[in-house]
């Protein structure tokens, strides 16, 4: 196979037969196969192309290679490997905390390899789970074991379900993740595409088939099975307690818990595990007309995916501000986890198709803001979800960006209709932060009309308060991937080594390689 790079194709003239002419244009040779690699937008001139690196069979390869042209070369294909299993004999099976990304794909890598996990859940399944957010959107009832935050599939299942990273994928664990989403039921286009999702009704059905997988080679799930405390002996894991009550023996324990699970990081610093504070970022989600963004990014009107947009900027108050998980096509979610308590997060479903574009606004805090102690940055957080849910009397608050930069409470919407899922009320959303914070994001909004037009339109919905935007705790791990206590594995975006559903199931990867060089299944 020969890999050609940069191949270029007018968006409008996109067709496979177009881009395999175009291919056999360049090599000046019949193409037999071609398989896309990678696709991506080129949006910087008036005419908008797709960009492709793809892999071709021909009947004369050598010859084409001998050409020397540009762009052209051998293709490479590297696969996943999983490395050799170790010796030593566990007495008990893995159980891992948490159904999330890492918690996942964990679990699958050791089930796939003849482990047979045990898969501990705090929250429900995801069929159930669905019931029970719909009638918190509805009803505003909240179950704080079962939620946004807790549940089958962890935080990412109602979001956008954005799978692009920053990650350098040497060892091709990243696309082990994709494989596996496309062989449960993903689009196949995210192997390809540069910046993938697969969005939240798309993202239910996966995580159920990768349940139904992990269980078909071994594995097993406990849901509303929530972890209460752990048992230590000499610095060593020797077991853990769930539901209060129940006592599970256990050598080996992957805590995949999430960025939300406060009481569970409680319990473990009660418990001596060591943990440090680590920097986040606090804000406000932003909504605008999905319209108006496609026609700042793409110039014209075009049928062309939902755009997206990322934005940062630094401010005269010498802190920076940035765009986070846009939802193009979107909705503002009530994602709260916490009885009087109200936090906002972004949400799509695969084809994008809301009239509105959203993304949180955030500006970086670090310990210098909130304290030293690993569990400050949690208080931090909690204080500003209090003051979001008594600023909207339990509901989301939300204020147009005018009556924000004027400091009162709006009294109607523009013509940005508030499209979210649970109910609103208007409030006056300056009364969530300090002052330096709320300068920083007004002069943000400001900068970021300079390159999205309208982005500072007076009629822009804000709402709050964006503040679960990573973990604000890091369990600190060793170069084997265990904590302090010696058996527990930290992993995912919770133990603060992961920014993402990709990166985190990444995390959730390693852990099950470092587990399985160590032990025999």
């Amino acid at each position: 196979m020969l890999r050609i790079r940069e191949v270029k194709l007018e968006v409008t003239r996109f067709t496979l037969e177009n881009l395999q002419n175009k291919v056999e244009k360049i090599l000046k040779t019949k193409v037999l196969k071609l398989d896309i690699i990678k696709k991506s937008l080129d949006a910087r001139k008036s005419n908008l192309s797709y960009v492709f690196e793809v892999d071709v069979l021909v009947p004369n390869e050598e010859a084409i290679l001998k050409k020397n042209l540009s762009n052209v070369c051998k293709a490479e294909k590297k696969e996943y490997q999983f490395p050799k299993l170790g010796n030593e004999k566990l007495k008990h099976r893995v159980v891992i905390v948490g159904s999330g990304p890492a918690g996942l794909f964990c679990a699958y890598l050791l089930a796939e390899n003849g482990f047979k996990p045990l898969i501990i859940e705090r929250g429900e399944k995801i069929e159930q789970r669905i019931k029970t957010v719909a009638n918190f959107f509805t009803n505003n009832i909240l179950n704080e074991e079962s939620n946004i935050q807790f549940g089958e599939g962890g935080a990412g299942t109602f979001s956008d379900g954005k799978l692009n990273t920053m990650i350098k994928d040497k060892l091709c664990r990243g696309k082990k993740v994709f494989e596996i989403f496309v062989e449960n039921g993903a689009p196949k286009e995210i192997l390809y595409e540069n910046k993938p999702h697969i969005g939240t009704d798309l993202l239910r059905n996966v995580i159920i088939n990768i349940r139904k997988k992990i269980i078909s080679m071994g594995g097993e799930f406990s849901y509303n099975t929530k972890l209460t405390n752990i048992i230590v002996k000499d610095e060593h894991l020797i077991g853990i307690e769930v539901n209060n009550k129940k006592t599970i023996p256990c050598e080996v324990l992957v805590l995949a818990i999430g960025h939300s699970a406060r009481d569970t990081f409680h319990m473990l610093y009660q418990n001596n595990l060591k943990m440090q504070p680590k920097a986040f970022a606090v804000g406000l989600r932003i909504e605008h007309p999905q319209e108006m963004i496609n026609l700042s990014q793409y110039k014209k009107k075009i049928n062309l995916p939902p755009a997206e947009y990322k934005l940062t900027y630094q401010a005269s108050t010498q802190r920076s501000i940035y765009s986070f998980c846009m939802c193009p096509g979107g909705y503002v979610i009530n994602a709260s986890s916490e009885k009087a308590s109200l936090v906002v997060n972004g949400m799509s479903n695969y084809k994008r198709d809301s009239k509105n574009a959203n993304s949180a606004l955030i500006v970086n805090v670090t310990p210098e803001d909130f304290g030293n102690n690993p569990l400050d940055g949690i208080a931090f957080q909690r204080q500003l979800e209090q003051k979001a849910y008594e600023l909207g009397n339990g509901l989301i608050p939300i204020q147009l960006y005018k009556d924000y930069k004027e400091n009162k409470v709006s009294t109607k919407l523009g013509k940005v209709e508030a499209l979210t899922k649970g109910n609103w009320q208007f409030a006056n959303l300056n009364m969530l932060f300090n002052e330096e914070i709320n300068k920083t994001i007004k002069e943000g909004i400001e900068y970021f009309a300079t390159k999205i037009k309208g982005f500072n339109r007076e009629d822009a919905l804000l709402f709050g308060v964006e503040s679960r935007t990573s973990s604000p705790v890091r369990i600190l791990r060793d170069d084997n991937f265990e904590a302090s206590i010696k058996g527990i594995y930290p992993a995912g975006e919770g133990a603060g080594y992961a920014g993402g559903i990709t990166s985190a199931s990444i995390d959730g990867i390693k852990l099950a390689e470092m587990i399985a060089q160590k032990y025999k299944s």
